[in-house]
């Protein structure tokens, strides 16, 4: 058996113009199937996810409801990634068992340190929730917190600082090593800080990828395996000249970032995650999408990012 760290977008477990429980649970199902066939390739697995639309849709309801006290986005985030853990357990579990597979899935609620100091907290950018008019976001504005305007309307942006230490490493590394298939750091983990030698929250939204890459580092994998909603990552992505990427060397993708090829909230962090978990040891990074994880794989599609 080889290890797996696997980071799967949130848009696999929610497409958010469909965001009925009904699609959700179809969603996630069509997700575990195919993790389960990475299982049967030999591969334990860890498997961290995405909650961009879960969040979202939590923000809008405390937003419409002004009689809620409102939660701060670190128990925001514990809260949609002990909602996803269950759901991707359960459906996981169900799965294994229609496949014959006797292994044990475990949720671990994770918390994720992070540098109080970095710059994201003073200028946040990281956008999330939903698009509002300028008048619902005046509104929310006027409670403090920070919007961005674009095409689709205004929405709400907040810190996004770069995730250090997995708390909870030892415990998950003790659960890969009894077997178990573990499902970790959903949503990028929750964002916490050391003070006076005690962990707290803080309101952050920490990227899933680069806590994906860390803790295929720290568990010491050999591939971090990302999935998103394209086969590959591109060159001159959506234009005529687009070019499909196969195979690329960190130096080659460490230019194309600065190149400005990828998207700052889409493809850029899951290059950057890659080109952080091969400088930190690992062997191959690869990006593609979910219905194409077990050819990307066997080498088949994909993009591999290698040293």
């Amino acid at each position: 058996m080889t290890l797996l760290v696997i980071a799967i977008g949130g848009n696999a477990i929610l497409n958010p113009t469909r965001s009925s429980p009904v699609e959700q649970q179809r969603m996630i199902d069509e997700t575990c199937r195919e993790i389960v066939q990475i299982i049967q390739m030999g591969h334990d697995v860890v498997l961290t996810h995405g909650n961009g639309p879960q969040v979202g849709n939590l923000l809008a309801m405390q937003e419409e409801c002004g009689s809620v006290m409102a939660q701060p986005l670190d128990v925001i985030g514990a809260q949609t990634q002990g909602m996803l853990g269950y759901l991707l357990q359960q459906s996981l579990d169900n799965r294994l068992r229609e496949s014959g597979i006797k292994k044990q899935v475990v949720t671990v609620l994770t918390q994720v340190i992070v540098d109080e100091s970095c710059s994201s907290f003073e200028s946040p950018t990281k956008p999330i929730g939903l698009y509002y008019s300028e008048f619902k976001a005046r509104r929310i504005m006027e409670q403090g917190k920070k919007m961005i305007k674009n095409k689709k309307g205004y929405r709400r942006v907040v810190p996004s600082p770069l995730p250090e230490k997995i708390v909870e490493e030892d415990i998950i590394k003790n659960l890969i090593r009894d077997g178990a298939i573990v499902i970790a750091a959903g949503g990028g983990g929750i964002p916490v800080i050391h003070r006076n030698g005690l962990l707290v929250g803080i309101e952050a939204v920490v990227d899933k990828d680069l806590t994906g890459s860390l803790m295929a580092s720290a568990f010491g994998t050999e591939t971090f395996l990302i999935l998103t909603d394209v086969e590959k990552a591109a060159l001159n992505y959506g234009k005529e000249n687009q070019i499909d990427l196969d195979e690329i060397t960190v130096s080659e993708a460490e230019r194309y970032l600065k190149e400005g090829h990828f998207g700052k909230g889409s493809m850029e962090p899951k290059v950057l995650s890659a080109i952080k978990f091969i400088r930190s040891g690992g062997k191959t990074a690869i990006i593609s999408s979910l219905e194409k994880a077990v050819p990307a794989l066997e080498g088949g599609t994909g993009t591999r990012i290698v040293a």
